[in-house]
């Protein structure tokens, strides 16, 4: 067997003010063929499984380029273009294949594209033919369109959020894809829309329990091959936009799509019941520093560069401030020319410095002050998983008695490694502000006294009832109360 890999891959936020060139994703990922790490980046894992199943099959694995860009706004044209046709014109270069497995990440908007992962795997179609076995993982924060199923044989998206599942679900899809390819299964795919847009942790309930009851179905019913969630991604503001339940079966579609439609609905009903309580910034900070002990992790869910904000945001840092706190530690704040003044200051420079709440209104102030450079690190990461995140070169300052770490590539804090490669040690902290949604949630855990979910400023279009969508569907819940109401008309919420 011959078997094409690649992977392209990013989240748009179509609100975000921050614009992805091919500059982003250099300094996220990008292997030319042969030459992605051991280790996966979140959308790159079919790769790396991939290798391992080759090499057990004795197959051949035929490495395009893998690229990820850290989520942001619009993809500039000339950039998805060029890394669309380096990818296509090295499947043409390897053709004939058997199959061909990708990883994407499913919420990309270019400009000029508003559905780049089905304009990508038409033209894959199109080059491989009716006969050979496409299939990709994908992230669930994405969008699930007509165009990319009917170009694709199957598909499997992580199930967890966090997304500490992606290697797992690689193995999923080179599981179905060995077994297709060797004649025991036909992978078909069934889709139910579920008219809906929510934010759905599975560090909690509900969706702990409506995940675990997926993969419980798919042990115990041979034909369920796969069973996905695709959350949607409430800040692409595309006209496919919402949640979707997949069901890949083994030939019975019929099966599937009332499998899919069955479980979509029992989604429907905990609508509005999923996302953590949040709490505003005033509530956070007393919270914290009332606590008996820390760390206190104050994560600073709506400034999170995981879901295309710019991460720059100084609400809660402002908050701290004005109460005098101290034995705080800040991570991060996204501002790469405060950096590269630190940088040509040194360790140890005093200097003058303004950081922060450059890219949009709702992120607060900038702050000024004299400060002081603790630690520089050039080309700093942390860990996620089994992998690492980069987040650029970063410097750690203190400014009024609190720990700050400045970076310049945007990243989302995944770990507590985020603070201890610049030289803080976390678990000494009384409070930790983070920035992420839930992705922080599987490592900072294990070492947060309290974990407080703050929604702070308005740096992410976060409330779906009142945000002003052009394109995304108008009848999807929390837009209409009921959807799936039949014989009513639009019963407004």
């Amino acid at each position: 067997m011959r078997i094409f890999t690649a992977a392209l891959a990013t989240e748009t936020n179509t609100f975000s003010p921050i614009c992805i060139d091919r500059r982003a994703f250099e300094a996220s990922l990008y292997a030319p063929p042969g030459e992605h790490p051991e280790t996966p980046t979140l959308c790159t894992a079919p790769i790396t499984v991939g290798r391992r199943v080759a090499a057990k099959n004795g197959w051949q694995l035929i490495e395009g380029t893998a690229t990820w860009a850290d989520p942001a706004g619009l993809v500039n044209r000339e950039t998805y273009e060029g890394l669309r046709d380096e990818i296509l014109d090295q499947l043409r270069a390897a053709m004939p294949v058997d199959a061909v497995v990708l990883g994407l990440h499913g919420a990309m908007v270019a400009d000029g594209y508003e559905d780049p992962e089905g304009d990508l795997l038409t033209r894959v179609r199109e080059i491989v033919g009716p006969d050979i076995l496409v299939c990709a993982e994908l992230d669930p924060h994405s969008h699930l369109t007509a165009k990319r199923a009917a170009a694709s044989n199957f598909f499997v998206y992580f199930k967890e959020f966090p997304h500490t599942d992606f290697v797992d679900r690689a193995e999923d899809l080179w599981r179905i894809v060995v077994d297709t390819l060797e004649g025991r299964v036909t992978p078909v795919m069934s889709i139910f829309d579920c008219r809906m847009i929510d934010v759905y942790p599975t560090s909690r309930d509900p969706m702990r329990s409506f995940v675990d009851k997926l993969m419980r179905i798919e042990k115990e019913d041979a034909d369920v091959l796969s069973l996905s969630v695709i959350h949607g991604f409430m800040a692409g503001d595309v006209s496919e936009m919402g949640t979707k339940l997949l069901a890949v079966t083994n030939g019975k579609p019929e099966k599937g799509a009332s499998l899919a439609r069955e479980l979509g609905l029992e989604l429907f009903s905990h609508r509005g019941t999923f996302i953590m309580p949040q709490i505003d910034e005033k509530q956070a900070v007393s919270e914290a520093l009332a606590a008996s002990k820390g760390p206190v992790v104050i994560a600073d869910v709506w400034d999170n560069p995981g879901g295309g904000t710019a991460g720059d945001a100084t609400v809660l840092l402002e908050e701290l401030l004005a109460r005098g706190a101290t034995d705080v530690a800040v991570g991060t704040i996204w501002d790469p020319m405060a950096v590269q003044i630190c940088m040509a200051a040194g360790e140890g420079a005093e200097i003058p410095l303004r950081f922060g709440a450059k890219s949009a209104p709702g992120t607060g102030h900038p702050v000024d002050g004299t400060v002081r450079v603790v630690k520089l690190v050039r080309d700093a990461e942390m860990r996620f998983g089994e992998s690492f995140a980069p987040f650029g070169d970063a410097a750690h300052i203190v400014f009024n008695g609190i720990d700050i770490i400045l970076n310049s590539t945007r990243a989302q804090s995944f770990d507590p490694s985020l603070f201890s490669v610049m030289g803080i040690d976390p678990t000494a902290k009384k409070v930790l502000v983070i920035k992420s949604t839930n992705h922080f949630y599987a490592s900072f855990s294990k070492i947060a006294s309290e974990i407080l979910y703050c929604s702070a400023g308005t740096p992410y279009p976060n409330n779906p009832a009142k945000t002003d969508y052009k394109r995304a569907p108008k009848n999807i819940w929390p837009k209409v109360a009921d959807p799936h109401a039949e014989g009513r008309g639009p019963n407004r919420a």
